[in-house]
């Protein structure tokens, strides 16, 4: 089966405290979209590319990829106004009933080569492949003024790049959108498919705040 990629670049950086949006930032003096987008080039060569840009950043995000992959045709399409609407977007440009799509965030920089391989593999076995992590901190549930302790063994976070069977992924965007959709996985479990969970890695953060940086410089030559 082919495989896609879409990354998810529609933020404008308002928890950075920049102007600048955090997946355009230098990370080891690379923009973080860069690091990202080389993973799964790492792992796959011949994937498929598409980024979904805010519309006041598609200039920039043009001239990033004309830098820095220019023997690589990657697809620039405009994000829409939440999550939802971005990923929408770009799967309206795959026209492969035959694929396997990860919907990955462009500021999560150090995800592993296993992990991308672990997702694929089980979204074309098992149509979804998402990959979460254990909880290593004690949680607590808040209900109203009270709260109490829950068992974190439970509980996982979730990670991506998320992975689906491309056409069914497809049919699951086509519902309206709600405000339950926090991730890809969510709106694929709306449409009434299982999802399947794989490992992910502990390194693969999501840079959201400006110490979030200055982290991943020190996780980045650790990752595989």
């Amino acid at each position: 089966m082919n495989e896609y990629l879409i990354i998810v670049a529609g933020g404008t950086g308002t928890r950075m405290n920049s102007d600048v949006p955090k997946q355009y930032l230098l990370l080891n003096k690379t923009p973080v979209i860069v690091h990202s987008i080389n993973r799964f080039l790492t792992y796959n060569k011949n994937i498929s590319i598409i980024c979904c840009v805010h519309k006041d950043f598609i200039k920039h995000a043009q001239e990033v990829m004309q830098t820095y992959f220019p023997a690589n045709k990657i697809t620039i399409t405009e994000g829409g106004e939440t999550r939802f609407h971005s990923v929408k977007n770009g799967l309206k440009l795959i026209h492969d009933e035959h694929s396997v799509v990860a919907i990955h965030d462009a500021a999560r920089p150090l995800v592993s080569t296993d992990t991308i391989k672990r997702c694929f593999d089980a979204a074309k076995k098992f149509n979804s492949g998402i990959p979460v992590v254990q909880m290593n901190e004690s949680i607590r549930v808040i209900e109203g003024a009270t709260n109490k302790a829950i068992n974190r063994s439970n509980y996982r976070i979730v990670q991506t790049p998320q992975c689906f069977n491309t056409q069914l992924l497809q049919k699951a965007f086509s519902s309206d959108y709600k405000e339950t959709f926090t991730d890809d996985a969510t709106v694929f479990e709306n449409a009434g498919h299982a999802i399947t969970l794989t490992a992910g890695n502990s390194e693969n953060i999501k840079i959201t705040l400006p110490t979030d940086i200055a982290i991943a410089e020190v996780l980045l030559n650790n990752i595989k």
